[in-house]
């Protein structure tokens, strides 16, 4: 669907004569040093593996002799669609190396089908104990 650009500019409360003026408009200085900035940024990003976030980007283009803010790399980066991968780190939730009995296997997977109603099983670990 084609609109004119009178239609269109009523529609956005824009005059025309803004319009064209916009269109015909040169590049701000900011937005020319964000684009240097971005292809900057992303390869720094990739030849980091993808791990590196605004802190250490910016430790890296400073060493390159780039300089920029956190939140300005925050922003291009989120602009250029990249996110660092983050490893969640690994969490012991079970204490294996205890002298404590353990209980003993009554059904030992022994289940018949055809006689419902025969075992019930349960899991307590998540009540509340002295113990903890």
């Amino acid at each position: 669907m084609d609109y004119s650009v009178a239609l269109l500019c009523s529609v956005l409360s824009v005059s025309r004569s803004a319009y064209y003026a916009w269109t015909t408009a040169a590049e701000s200085r900011k937005a020319k040093r964000d684009k240097e900035l971005k292809t900057v940024i992303t390869a720094a990003f990739t030849q980091n593996r993808a791990v590196y976030g605004t802190r250490r980007l910016k430790k890296a283009l400073e060493n390159q002799g780039e300089y920029a803010s956190r939140r300005r790399i925050g922003r291009i980066m989120q602009e250029a669609q990249l996110r660092c991968k983050t490893k969640r780190r690994f969490k012991a939730t079970t204490n294996s190396k205890h002298n404590l009995p353990v209980a003993p296997n009554q059904l030992d997977r022994q289940f018949n089908v055809n006689k419902p109603d025969q075992a019930y099983v349960g899991d307590i670990t998540y009540s509340h104990t002295q113990q903890g």
